[in-house]
């Protein structure tokens, strides 16, 4: 990458640049949106904001045609903010009437994370499905899978497996290297498995030739681009082109990115109100200066200040209330703890409702 950042399926440093970023994964900007998109707060604030044949989706939601969104979780960890803009958007594409697939990456967690099969289920039951379900995700048109058991219907699991095995034929070692770097006979295993996992869904044995979007953060690109590739080597099978979107990193409470293992770095959806308030108020990365004075004069800066970042990507629907923050905190009208106890005060109200969602989720109706 150039100087200054560093974006890898890893890894992410720096000050990322975009547009920069959109030239060298050689991905697309969004733009020419149809409404039904542009209404939607991830899309009209450019949180989502690059593609790969996109159109074939926009094309299907507006004629009303038959689409995948495919998307997995990694079960490690707790459930927290930054993952709720994939569980927003596949929680969107639902109610445009798509079809959804979502692979819990059990056998990858035991792969690379040396995480046993018995814990990937209970986390991902207990920290990830119950969470989508409580967010708002439906029993129609869902299906939630295990990477070790695909389907209790033969033909399905063999179809899932088999392809597994066929796409292992289509990729180069060099290929793996450059995506993975240090390549273990685990690791290539659950990359051959997640390409199977995108692909899959235009088998016969499930939905047959349809578009299947992919939406993901861009840092993870270089798995779209693998899995591209291996479906146009395959010979005997016509797949459509996968699709897939790109959405911002959200950063973490000391900026960076968001860890799963350091509950320092972001608000879990678990959290209590205390929990929330001290962590915004002790970890939460401030735009702000570093007296009231020079605040009051100078303003603050709301791209890097933390709480103004959750704002925008998550809590404050409403453009034109953001729009007055934003102004205020520039001019120095608005301190660093007016400004995080506004944020504390809606990531609360927002937590409180789906944690009494999360009460009343109904397992069952999923298959669990």
């Amino acid at each position: 990458m150039k100087k200054g950042f560093e974006v890898t399926p890893w890894e992410v440093k720096g000050d990322v640049d975009y547009s920069k970023l959109i030239k060298e994964f050689g991905v697309r900007p969004l733009q020419h949106l149809p409404s039904v998109f542009t209404d939607n707060v991830l899309f009209r604030r450019g949180i989502v904001f690059a593609h790969r044949d996109f159109a074939q989706i926009a094309d299907a939601v507006e004629k009303k045609k038959k689409f995948v969104m495919m998307t997995g979780l990694m079960p490690t960890g707790k459930f927290h903010i930054g993952h709720m803009i994939l569980c927003q958007q596949f929680i969107f594409y639902q109610k445009l009437g798509a079809k959804l697939y979502i692979a819990v990456a059990d056998l990858e967690a035991y792969n690379a994370r040396e995480q046993s099969l018995e814990e990937s289920r209970r986390i991902a039951v207990e920290e990830y499905i119950k969470n989508y379900i409580a967010l708002g995700l439906k029993p129609e048109n869902c299906e939630i899978y295990f990477q070790s058991e695909r389907s209790k219907e033969g033909e399905k699991a063999d179809a899932y497996y088999r392809l597994q095995n066929l796409l292992a034929r289509h990729a180069t070692f060099n290929e793996f290297k450059a995506v993975y770097g240090e390549i273990s006979p685990g690791k290539m295993v659950s990359a051959l498995l997640q390409g199977a996992d995108m692909l899959h869904p235009q088998l016969p044995e499930f939905e047959g030739e349809i578009p299947v979007l992919v939406p993901v953060g861009i840092d993870q690109d270089p798995h779209i681009r693998l899995a591209r590739g291996m479906a146009r080597r395959l010979k005997g099978f016509k797949f459509n082109p996968l699709s897939s979107t790109y959405h911002k990193f959200i950063p973490g409470l000391k900026g960076g990115k968001m860890s799963a293992s350091d509950s320092t770095s972001y608000i879990a959806l678990t959290d209590s109100p205390a929990e929330v308030k001290m962590k915004i108020n002790k970890y939460a990365f401030s735009g702000g200066r570093d007296t009231l004075e020079e605040h009051r004069r100078l303003g603050g800066n709301p791209d890097v200040d933390v709480s103004f970042q959750y704002l925008w990507a998550f809590f404050e629907p409403d453009d034109s209330k953001l729009n007055k923050i934003e102004r205020a905190y520039k001019k120095g009208e608005m301190t660093t703890g007016e400004l995080k106890k506004y944020t504390i005060e809606k990531i609360n109200e927002f937590l409180a409702d789906v944690q009494k969602k999360r009460k009343s989720v109904e397992l069952r109706k999923f298959g669990f």
